[in-house]
């Protein structure tokens, strides 16, 4: 075989595994990008049912609580806002400015929630309550279902963002408009769910 054929074959080879290549890579980070937005519905999925829950934790407090009508309406607005952002993220997982506000509002709500709760301390009646308690309960389970999903949302993101870091991968992703992705960011001191004891007694 003379060297132009070589030559010829060489490089119709080198092109054909680049092809290969950047074809293998592009549908990498499509899996990627399709794993994290997967992960953050079920984030949405949490969130929404402790969305639901909140009404009715505020009428039960509503019917004990009659003095503390500011703190009841801060939950309510607080849920509503929260219940606006995460629409507003679903519709754009991984985005900074969707991911910032979800936190953001996040954090009202649970500080909002978190006042709800040590008010009720002082009402007797209302920690004896069935109803509360067990509303109490499921929105601390949620809570824990929130930071479970949130938890895999963000590794799922992390590996999309390295993938889209690596080189020579990150030429694929630069050329086809993979974007780097935010992490979901809760405050540490407001990550946890709010602990307050209703037991009788």
């Amino acid at each position: 075989m003379d060297p132009l054929s070589l030559f010829v074959l060489i490089l119709l080879a080198l092109i054909v595994l680049t092809v290969l290549y950047a074809i293998s890579s592009y549908n990498a980070l499509v899996k990627l990008r399709n794993q994290f937005k997967n992960a953050f519905s079920q984030i949405d999925v949490q969130l929404k049912r402790r969305y639901d829950l909140i009404p009715n934790l505020v009428e039960t407090a509503k019917a004990y609580m009659t003095h503390e009508r500011e703190t009841l309406e801060a939950v309510i607005t607080a849920r509503n806002q929260a219940a606006a952002s995460v629409k507003q993220a679903a519709a754009a997982p991984g985005e900074a400015r969707a991911m910032a506000q979800l936190a953001g509002a996040e954090n009202v709500l649970s500080g909002a929630l978190g006042r709800l709760f040590a008010l009720a301390e002082a009402y007797p009646d209302l920690k004896a309550n069935q109803n509360m308690m067990q509303l109490s309960e499921e929105i601390t389970s949620t809570e824990n279902r929130v930071a479970f999903a949130r938890q895999a949302f963000n590794d799922s993101v992390t590996g999309y963002n390295t993938s889209c870091e690596l080189f020579p991968a990150s030429i694929i992703a630069g050329y086809f408009g993979f974007k780097q992705a935010s992490l979901l960011d809760i405050k540490e001191a407001e990550r946890e769910a709010p602990r307050v004891s209703f037991a009788k007694g």
